[in-house]
This record gives C-alpha cells, sequence and structure tokens, in this order.
C-alpha cells in the first residue's frame, strides 16, 4: 500500500467510527425522549439516521476493503447486495434532507397552519414516496446489471461493464442524479431561501424594536447597549449560519462525488484513482455530519444525550461504589474472623 493509501484507509475507518457512535446516540436520544416522538420532524430524522447507520455498516467496510486489497471484497453476491444498498441508501438520506427542509419552511412560512399541513399521516406519506423514489433506481440498475466493483472508488456501486451499454447506461446515470442530487439540492435551496427570507424580516422588526427601546432608556449603562447591539448582530447571522450549514454540508459532501460520476461517463476525462476514493470519503462524510447538523447540536437533543450520559454515569458510579462498600464489608468481618 502507499502513503496516499494508508491515509485514505484511516480516513475510512475514523469516518465509519464517528458515523457510527453520532448515530446510534440519535437513534438512543429518539428512543428515550418522548418529546422527540411526539414531533413530526422526528420521523425525517429516524429515517435518515437508519440510512446512515446501515452505510455505515454495508457499505463503508467494503470500501475500506477495497482501499486495502485493491480487488472486489467477497464474492459477486455481496457485492451486488451492497452496491444495490448504496444506491437506494444514498438517494434516501438525499430526499430526506429535502423533507427535512420542508417540514423547516412550512413550520416557519406557515406557523399557523402547520400542524393541520404537517402531520404524522402527511410525513408517513412523504416517506412513502421517498423509499418508493429510492428503490426504484436500484432495482432497474440490478435487472440490467449495472451494479458491480469499482475500481475507481474501490466501492461496490452502479458499475457498467459492457461497452454495448455504455449509451443506455450514460442516460441512467443522467437521470439517476438528476432525480437525486439535483432534485434534492433545488427543494433545499428554495425551502431554506425562503425560510431566511422569514428570519430576516423578523430579525428587522425585532431591530427596529429594540432600536426604539435604547433611545426611550437614556440613562442606560454603555455596556448594556453594546450587549443589546452585539445581540442584535448574532441574531442577524444566526439563521444565515444555520442554512448555509444545511445547504453547504449536502453541496460540500455530494457535489464532488456526483461530478466525478458524470465526468466519468466520458471517455475523453481521465480521472485519478486517489481522487475517486477521496470523492467517495466526502459523500460518506454526510454520514458523519448528519447528526451533528440535524440532531445532536440542538437544544432539545443535546439535553437528552447530556441526560443519557449522566445516567449512564451515575448507574456506573452506583455500582462502583455498592462494590466497594461490599468488599469492605468483607474485609471488616475477616478482620472479626
Amino acid at each position: 500500500m502507499s502513503i496516499w493509501e494508508v491515509i485514505l484507509a484511516f480516513v475510512v475507518v475514523v469516518l465509519m467510527l464517528v458515523a457510527l457512535l453520532a448515530n446510534v446516540l440519535v437513534l438512543m436520544c429518539f428512543l428515550y425522549s418522548a418529546d422527540i416522538r411526539k414531533q413530526v420532524p422526528g420521523l425525517f430524522i429516524l429515517n435518515l439516521t437508519f440510512c446512515n447507520l446501515l452505510m455505515t455498516v454495508s457499505n463503508m467496510p467494503l470500501t475500506l476493503a477495497g482501499i486495502i486489497y485493491k480487488s472486489q471484497p467477497g464474492g459477486d453476491e455481496i457485492c451486488h447486495v451492497v452496491g444495490f444498498l448504496e444506491t437506494f441508501l444514498t438517494t434516501n438520506s438525499m430526499l430526506s434532507m429535502a423533507a427535512l427542509s420542508i417540514d423547516r419552511w412550512i413550520a416557519v412560512v406557515f406557523p399557523l397552519s402547520y400542524h393541520s399541513k404537517m402531520r404524522y399521516r402527511d410525513a408517513a406519506l412523504i416517506l412513502s414516496y421517498t423509499w418508493l423514489h429510492s428503490v426504484s433506481f436500484p432495482i432497474v440498475a440490478a435487472s440490467l446489471s449495472w451494479v458491480g466493483f469499482h475500481h475507481l472508488y474501490a466501492s461496490c456501486t452502479l458499475y457498467n461493464k459492457r461497452p454495448e451499454d455504455r449509451t443506455q447506461f450514460v442516460i441512467f446515470t443522467g437521470v439517476f442524479h438528476t432525480l437525486s442530487f439535483l432534485l434534492s439540492l433545488i427543494v433545499l435551496c428554495f425551502t431554506y431561501l425562503k425560510v431566511l427570507k422569514v428570519a430576516r424580516f423578523h430579525c428587522k422588526r425585532i431591530d427596529v424594536i429594540t432600536m426604539q427601546t435604547l433611545v426611550l432608556l437614556v440613562d442606560i449603562h454603555p455596556s448594556v447597549r453594546e450587549r443589546c447591539l452585539e445581540e442584535q448582530k448574532r441574531r442577524r447571522q444566526r439563521a444565515t449560519k444555520k442554512i448555509s450549514t444545511f445547504i453547504g454540508t449536502f453541496i460540500l459532501c455530494f457535489a464532488p462525488y456526483v461530478i466525478t460520476r458524470l465526468v466519468e461517463l466520458s471517455s475523453v476525462v481521465h480521472i485519478n484513482s486517489h481522487w475517486g476514493i477521496i470523492s467517495k470519503c466526502l459523500a460518506y462524510s454526510k454520514v458523519v455530519s448528519d447528526p451533528f447538523v440535524y440532531s445532536l447540536l440542538r437544544h432539545q437533543y443535546k439535553k437528552t444525550w447530556k441526560d443519557i450520559i449522566n445516567k449512564i454515569l451515575k448507574r456506573s458510579s452506583i455500582n462502583s461504589s455498592a462494590l466497594t462498600s461490599e468488599s469492605h464489608n468483607r474485609n471488616v468481618l475477616q478482620l472479626n474472623e
């Protein structure tokens, strides 16, 4: 193995470990907190977490083996199943993010009618569509034998070995990425920019009220005035940062891989194998970032996982103290004997 392959293998191992821990923690929060389970967005986050966990335990290990051994890990049947899952899970994850953005758009732009427009039944219908949409492409690819081990990405994924099917495979790949990556990106941009517009409007109203209050309070201390102005500035930046994170991570993680897959279809451009694996690792990094972007850094999830950790630590401390007292009692009895 070259130094590049060692580095890439190490990156995949780190991504696997962090993704597994983070997504399991999100799942624990969902099971632990009744308040999180009651919320409609929790269904979308649960679906996204399920896709991330399955991607972590099925696709990442085979990519790691592909990097190390530079050949297809396992038999053809295993590779076909993993390639099927890779196509399905990636599409499902993208559409789940689009569904979360639609939920936020309805909640912010139509707050009074949110509970009537986004119920559990509506969320279940959206998830049903995402599953149907996601599974249709790998079924077509598997039926046409367009799933296999691709050396450029060291992964079991969409791959055409027959030159006579090249035109059909190019059309299929273009349609697939248009209806998965591009469609989700358009939905994300449309919904979150609408949310940002409403957030900025509310910030302006709050800013006007804040400035009027500061003008009326003549005797206010300068430090208090500065804190109010700083909070006003932070409030304006908060919504922009969040929305930039949602859209930015989506583009940063998925765009290099999608562009590489499309450029690869041209026989003119040669793609370096190291870049192919790097683009695949960037796509895997979305599995790592999703738990933090959509769940663990939010106040409700943060409070929940802190409660879980404190509960585990208290239980372990109680058990250790019980064991200590029991051993102490035994020592006393032995001394008395």
